[in-house]
């Protein structure tokens, strides 16, 4: 006989799992658990998969920003903050909003936090009158790592197998701007400034430095603007921009 329900009430079933989305889930939650990072002997440990599996996650994971490979260990990268982000947290706390305000204030030029995810750059955060990087912000659009002075701090903070993966993928439109990045990188890293690469097609340029925590380059805000009006302000910008950087490192 078949078994009567009510229909006024939904019937109790079970969801059922899936072996690669709990694997998934297992090595996010592994990785963030661990501070030093884990091998990929370890990750296949807690997934209970062969190292040819779990090598195949692995890499998916780190090429969209999930993990991140350094030194043959495992971290958690990211992508799972700038998730929390749209949902209305932050994925960089150091920097607060009334920061970029106050920086905005100081320098009368927009102010934007960005961070990368995968092999794009993200503004998750502003301060601004202009509509234009409202809607950047607001809708997290995707934009260009090569072509935005944001995008050159984050690649300069990024691992040698990371940022030469970054590079070759790169169309051969965008070829000239890595050759001119490859050439400032050490500067770069020695400095945590860019001051306007002159590499974006819009005519807005931006001077941006780092946000770091325990050594590592997890996110960049830039003072963005008119090409002209950034460079004759690029002194008094870039001294706003490392005492904050300072503040935001302590």
């Amino acid at each position: 006989m078949t078994p009567q329900h009510d229909n006024s009430s939904p019937v109790a079933t079970n969801r059922p799992n899936h072996r690669m989305v709990d694997r998934v889930s297992a090595i996010l939650e592994a990785a963030a658990r661990s501070r030093t990072g884990l091998t990929l002997t370890e990750l296949a440990g807690h997934i209970d998969a062969p190292l040819s599996s779990t090598q195949g996650l692995a890499n998916g994971l780190v090429a969209t920003g999930y993990l991140i490979e350094r030194e043959r260990s495992y971290f958690l990268g990211p992508a799972p903050f700038f998730l929390t982000r749209i949902a209305g947290s932050s994925p960089v706390d150091s920097v607060s909003h009334e920061h970029l305000k106050e920086i905005h204030e100081a320098t009368g030029h927009t102010v934007v936090l960005a961070i990368a995810v995968g092999d794009g750059l993200y503004y998750v955060d502003h301060a601004a009158e202009s509509a234009r990087y409202s809607y950047l912000a607001e809708n997290f659009v995707k934009r260009s790592l090569i072509r935005a002075s944001s995008g050159w701090i984050l690649l300069s903070g990024m691992s040698r197998r990371d940022l030469w993966s970054y590079l070759s993928m790169l169309p051969p439109e965008d070829e000239p701007f890595a050759d001119e990045f490859l050439d400032s990188m050490r500067q770069i890293q020695a400095d945590q400034i860019v001051v306007a690469p002159t590499v974006s097609t819009s005519g807005i340029e931006g001077i941006a430095t780092s946000v770091t925590a325990d050594g590592e380059t997890i996110g960049s805000v830039a003072v963005i603007g008119d090409h002209e009006e950034i460079l004759n302000d690029a002194d008094t910008i870039s001294s706003i921009l490392l005492k904050y950087r300072s503040k935001w490192a302590s």
